[in-house]
């Protein structure tokens, strides 16, 4: 009688000695096929020429690079470029990358802010493709994923902020959401150089709210500093009269002057002097110790 244990033990020995020897003959076949893949497209590319030279030989600009696949794998563990080079029709395929720096906009966002305030945003970015290989095998659209990335972080680092700050310091902002960005994208190979807030979209009411509350600061700052002109100019004038009032003299030449800077305009005004001492004598002046006028006392 035959042990089932001993019988399962062998069966799985016969499959694990007899699986290198599947994978060695998958190999050879895939060898073989890929060689007689590429004899037959050289022989394609003979009889084909020279109208075949038109899908064959490919030119990549300074600024570009080439990354290169063969039966679906890299031809080469680095890009090709810039310059002229030879591919084989049906077998290999080219994906060329711009190494130049490219700018986007990001769509304008609806963002509320910290302080429950709802703002429309809009930013741009600029980013540029450091490593080609990277940026076409690690992610399946580098740019649709930019831009994707570039828009929800814009989003989740304004909702911590006020809008005070929103509006004041976007530089240090730009910044914060760059370095968010820059993260993942240097695992595709992109290096984002730069995030530069462009506008931020106040609601009317808001706007109307924020106009008012500035014309009311600026009114109660001119009403300070027109008191305080006043305070300052009534300073002086006190100063003037004590001066003045020491020498009658100075109240003379002040008056002179005075005539002289109305005369110096062309008007028809006619100005006589007239000294207030010889007035004295015509204004009713009272006694001090029994009250009563000069006035009456002559009547």
């Amino acid at each position: 009688m035959e042990d089932p244990a001993a019988d399962k033990m062998m069966r799985n020995t016969s499959v694990e000695v007899m699986q290198p020897q599947d994978e060695e003959e998958n190999s050879c076949g895939y060898a073989c096929l890929k060689k007689f893949l590429t004899v037959f497209s050289y022989v394609l590319f003979v009889c084909t020429f020279p109208f075949s030279l038109y899908f064959c030989v490919k030119i990549v600009r300074e600024y570009e690079r080439a990354v290169l696949f063969r039966l679906g794998m890299l031809r080469k563990k680095e890009t090709v470029g810039p310059g002229m080079f030879f591919i084989l029709p049906c077998l290999d395929e080219i994906v060329i990358i711009d190494l130049r720096t490219v700018s986007f906009d990001v769509p304008k966002q609806e963002v509320l802010t910290k302080d429950s305030v709802t703002v429309y945003v809009d930013a741009v970015v600029y980013y540029n493709i450091q490593k080609p290989l990277d940026a076409v095998c690690k992610v399946e659209n580098f740019d649709k994923s930019t831009r994707l990335l570039a828009a929800t972080t814009l989003r989740t680092i304004l909702g911590t902020k006020n809008l005070t700050e929103l509006l004041s310091d976007r530089e240090s902002i730009s910044k914060a959401i760059c370095g968010q960005i820059e993260g993942p994208t240097d695992r595709w190979g992109i290096e984002v150089e730069r995030l530069e807030i462009k506008d931020v979209i106040l609601p009317q009411n808001l706007q109307r709210a924020m106009a008012a509350e500035a014309e009311a600061t600026r009114e109660a700052r001119a009403k300070v500093i027109q008191a305080d002109g006043e305070l300052k100019a009534s300073k002086s004038l006190k100063e003037a009269s004590d001066v003045i009032s020491e020498s009658p003299a100075a109240l003379q030449l002040r008056f002179l002057q005075t005539l002289t800077h109305i005369s110096a305009e062309k008007n028809s005004t006619m100005i006589f002097p007239l000294p207030i001492e010889l007035m004295k004598t015509f204004m009713p002046t009272t006694c001090t110790d029994c009250g009563v006028s000069n006035a009456k006392k002559t009547n």
